[in-house]
């Protein structure tokens, strides 16, 4: 099974607390979700996306209590779809998106990967494993930061939601 998980950058005025209204802003094609991330409209992790949130909201029990870093992946508030079976969609505030664009502008990867590199690398580096999963954590990283930045620009606040 495919899972992505989706952040979609949306004005205000135009923002619904309805998660039917939720799940048809995901129903775009492929190609249309591939312009949005072009243009830092619209963010995708993969499968892995409980492996970035705890790249910034820190590993267990020494991790974030509240605030920008933990809102960067699984943080918002949550609107519950009337299928129990799907998961909740999550939503972050004009404010909040703010704030974690200012945290992500500032956040050092570095100092990132060295606090969470245990916790995500394979049991050993074999055949050079961490060099690509590190480049991949980075990757997703600068993307999230473009994303998170744009948004704040333009004032959008932001819905996520795990596409399965």
């Amino acid at each position: 099974m495919n899972m992505y998980f989706h952040l979609r950058a949306v004005p205000p005025p135009a923002l619904r607390n309805s998660a039917n209204w939720m799940r048809r802003l995901f129903e775009d094609d492929s190609e249309a979700v591939r312009l949005r991330v072009r243009g830092h409209r619209e963010g995708v992790l993969d499968r892995r996306y409980l492996d970035h949130d705890l790249l910034y909201a820190g590993v267990p029990p020494h991790g974030a209590v509240d605030g920008p870093r933990t809102d960067v992946v699984l943080g918002g508030r949550p609107v519950f779809p009337a299928d129990p079976d799907r998961p909740p969609f999550l939503t972050l505030t004009a404010e909040e998106v703010d704030r974690v664009a200012g945290y992500l502008a500032s956040a050092d990867f570095e100092v990132l990967w060295a606090l969470a590199r245990e916790t995500l690398l394979p049991g050993r580096d074999e055949d050079g494993a961490e060099s690509g999963t590190r480049a991949a954590f980075e990757s997703a990283h600068r993307d999230l930061t473009a994303f998170y930045g744009q948004s704040a620009r333009h004032g959008d606040a932001v819905v996520k939601w795990l596409v399965l």
